[in-house]
């Protein structure tokens, strides 16, 4: 499986946490394959709005969410 990324930004509440607010007005940036690639759209985002503190952008790793299991089981391989 790919490990998806998305990246998305919006009008927080709070600068120091996620609670997005205005969810119609969401920029959803897009998915990229890679953490590189969804890192390089999530700073230029960033860099964009950085004057406006109740903007943020974020990096959603969705490969984690839509297969759980196989994080655990990459964890467990890893250590041992």
């Amino acid at each position: 499986m790919s490990k998806l990324h998305l990246v998305l930004g919006g009008r927080v509440s709070d600068p120091r946490g996620l609670d997005f607010t205005e969810f119609d007005k969401m920029d959803l940036v897009g998915v990229y394959p890679s953490y590189e690639e969804a890192e390089n759209a999530w700073r230029g985002n960033a860099q964009r709005t950085v004057d406006d503190a109740e903007m943020k952008y974020v990096i959603v790793h969705l490969h984690k969410l839509l297969e759980p299991k196989l994080e655990d089981t990459a964890e467990e391989g890893d250590s041992a």
